[in-house]
């Protein structure tokens, strides 16, 4: 495996001279065409102690422009990121489209020093790549370019640099006893490395092992492998520019086939919807009755959730005008306002835009004692934008695995998580719209865009149906709720959440 560092490579200080001024140059050039197109680049850096990480990242932040890296190194979990998913502190660091991310000490080293001491079981050590590799792709698919740096030297190359910066009253603070002790366990190390890098160096992904004993042959190899990379994506990219250029050309012919599509497509299909029973309904002293109980017990579940380091997140999809506020709000009334946070979802923001779509809701995940809710969420994907026709039908077509792999990481560490789909009737919807314009401090709430949805009803009913198919799982069920009489759909959305809090704090 790691023969292909070619170990023993070095560069002469002159033709590293003659060389780096030129790459510095394309490198600058490279950056900031960059900035104008639609990909990040994530560049990671990981391999043995001594091999020169830290100088390869000091050293690109000094060829290319700094105001455009993103710079992160991670060190043990702090406490708030103890109490969240562990991929929670990854997805936040990600660099914005059209930057570069320089990540040292990432989500590779934990599986590789666990392994080594055996804190992880071979099974655990395998389900931890599927998650590195589901990650990566997850980004890949949505454009990132990967760079993967795995920097290395022979045993007795480490141990020389580790005598030789000990030996330095001013380098001597880089080597520390857990450097030695990973010394002497330098072959359970490099056997655990090579199988992360088989596993897990892919064509979206790929690992370059380069040797790191000389500092200018492995400064020169990894600026001029990280210049390649961005000339060949950003060739690659200004191409499929100039074909949706002229495909533009093409587009009335495009809408007619989707305007036929659409009529095609306005037949009422049969999906998990349609047996659902919408003439269920509840009296009022019978839902006053319950209300109360109800949102007393959710009171005290939080106080419990709040003691023991419990999380929840409570996603609402539905229709508009569905009662997915009410409900929301009748949740809120009974909690303590300091624990819970709700994040009402729209168009997302230039800053959410410039990251892949499930960055803006990895960033809410809450910590421990904490509720989050979301009036709407991450299935927007596989709705409004399939629907709208603002993401692509391979966007959206993996999405369901990405949202699958995102809402199991959730679970695994433990968050109570609920998913309710609030279904009304058109008939339920147009009244509900027609007593909003009467009212005058809900007359806001219905918009142009509300009323041209209705056109499309049948449209989001098969995307609602395809969604809960492939997304409701054992892990994560979809919760369907009858919602034309909104006091049955409160208390059936109570119920359930207090009971999936019971069972997960019994």
């Amino acid at each position: 495996m790691f023969e292909t560092a070619e170990l023993g490579r070095e560069v002469s200080r002159e033709t590293y001279d003659q060389r780096v001024p030129r790459l510095r140059e394309s490198l600058l050039i490279a950056q900031n065409r960059l900035r104008s197109a639609d990909f990040q680049v994530i560049v990671v850096f990981a391999g043995v102690d001594g091999a020169g990480k830290g100088e390869s990242v000091n050293l690109l932040n000094q060829w290319l422009d700094p105001r455009w890296i993103r710079n992160c190194a991670f060190d043990e979990p702090t406490q708030d990121e103890l109490e969240r998913p562990e991929y929670w502190r990854f997805w936040r660091a990600l660099p914005r489209r059209g930057h570069i991310g320089i990540l040292s000490s990432t989500w590779y080293s934990r599986p590789l020093i666990d392994r080594v001491f055996n804190s992880d079981d071979e099974a655990r050590f395998e389900s931890r790549l599927d998650e590195i590799l589901a990650f990566e792709h997850t980004l890949a698919d949505d454009g990132a370019l990967f760079l993967k740096f795995w920097l290395h030297l022979g045993r007795d190359a480490q141990e020389k640099r580790f005598r030789e910066l000990s030996s330095d009253p001013l380098y001597s603070w880089r080597v520390t006893e857990t450097d030695w002790e990973h010394w002497r366990r330098f072959d359970d190390f490099v056997e655990v490395g090579g199988r992360i890098i088989n596993r897990t160096s892919t064509g979206v992904a790929p690992w370059h092992i380069i040797e790191g004993w000389d500092e200018y042959y492995r400064g020169l190899r990894v600026g001029e492998l990280l210049l390649s990379a961005l000339e060949d994506r950003l060739d690659r990219w200004d191409e499929e520019q100039s074909r949706n250029e002229a495909a533009k050309k093409d587009a009335p012919d495009k809408q007619k086939n989707e305007s036929d599509r659409a009529t095609e497509n306005s037949r009422e299909p049969i999906s998990v919807l349609s047996r659902l029973d919408l003439e269920k309904r509840l009296t009022k002293s019978d839902y006053r009755d319950q209300l109360e109980i109800l949102q007393g017990r959710l009171n005290g579940l939080q106080r419990q959730m709040r003691e023991l380091g419990a999380t929840a997140v409570i996603a609402f999809e539905g229709w508009d005008a569905a009662g997915k506020g009410g409900a929301i709000r009748r949740i809120t009334t009974a909690l303590d306002s300091r624990s819970v946070h709700v994040h009402p979802i729209s168009a997302p923001t230039d800053e959410e835009s410039a990251q892949h779509y499930l960055w803006r809701f990895w960033r809410h995940v809450p910590r421990a004692g904490h509720i989050a809710i979301f009036d709407r969420s991450w299935y927007g994907r596989v709705l409004v934008e399939r629907v709208e026709g603002f993401a692509s039908e391979d966007e959206w077509r993996r999405a369901y695995a990405e949202i699958n792999a995102f809402e199991e990481q959730l679970v695994h560490h433990g968050t109570v998580l609920l998913k309710f789909f609030v279904h009304i009737d058109p008939d339920e919807q147009e009244e509900r719209f027609k007593q909003r314009l009467k009212i005058p401090y809900k007359r806001h709430k219905l918009t142009d865009e509300d009323l041209r949805n209705r056109e499309r009803w049948f449209e989001y009913e098969s995307a609602v149906h395809d969604m809960v198919e492939q997304t409701s799982t054992g892990t994560a069920p979809w919760v369907l709720v009858e919602g034309n009489d909104k006091r049955h759909a409160r208390i059936k959305i109570l119920r359930t959440i207090c009971e999936r809090l019971e069972d997960k704090l019994s």
